[in-house]
């Protein structure tokens, strides 16, 4: 049995497409011309828009993780099932992994997502994402970690500070919903969704599957949260 953490449904236009926006995928539209957002832009921006990510870029199948650092399930596949994957897909160049936000818990989750980011600008994604999961989700690391990892601290706060991630937090949580993300964490395997903390020998049947040449149809169905 699986288990996620459940969303809210419903995202406005302007969202959507600001979020193309945001990845450098779309230009801006004028004022009240917003148009219907198709599927395939959002898989496209959640799979190519800048963001960060593990393995080839020329990887066959690109795997996309929507996620709240805050979220107890999301832990449990960072801790039990994303090793295997990077051990037996990731490194073997067959995978590439994708990270996008997915805010679902509050204020606290969005703070930390920003904070990821900002991380990111000095090159620390993975080591504070790494941090931020290592403390389920309890606060942000503080100046001591973000030391040890190799951050700047005081850079670091001022960025989170000035909230300029703000609205690409939001992003990628609207493309996430609008692609049927109904919990965290999800995925995007190729295009095809999978949500729930499920356990590495789910993932190592649907990656087998598609590197058989058995097409992308082998993806499970997706399960509601429990």
């Amino acid at each position: 049995m699986t288990a996620a953490t459940r969303t809210t449904r419903g995202t406005p236009m302007r969202q959507l497409t600001l979020s193309l926006v945001i990845l450098g995928l779309s230009a801006a539209p004028a004022p009240g011309q917003e148009t219907r957002v198709s599927r395939e832009a959002l898989v496209a921006a959640a799979e190519r828009g800048p963001a960060a990510a593990k393995g080839r870029d020329d990887a066959p199948i690109t795997v996309v993780e929507f996620s709240d650092f805050r979220c107890s399930f999301c832990r449990k596949f960072w801790k039990e099932t994303l090793p295997r994957i990077e051990a037996d897909y990731i490194s073997a160049g067959k995978v590439r992994l994708v990270y996008r936000h997915l805010v679902v818990l509050g204020p606290a989750s969005q703070r930390a997502a920003e904070a990821a980011e900002c991380a990111g600008e000095q090159g620390r994604f993975w080591k504070y994402h790494d941090a931020l999961f290592e403390q389920g989700g309890r606060s942000l690391p503080d100046a001591r970690v973000a030391a040890e990892i190799g951050l700047d601290p005081a850079a670091h706060e001022a960025c989170v500070a000035s909230g300029r991630h703000r609205e690409r937090v939001l992003g990628e949580t609207a493309i996430a919903q609008s692609v049927g993300a109904t919990g965290t964490p999800a995925f995007l395997i190729n295009g095809r969704l999978l949500i729930g903390a499920h356990p590495f020998e789910t993932f190592k049947r649907v990656l087998d599957a598609m590197l058989g040449g058995r097409g992308p149809g082998a993806a499970p169905r997706p399960e509601s949260p429990r």
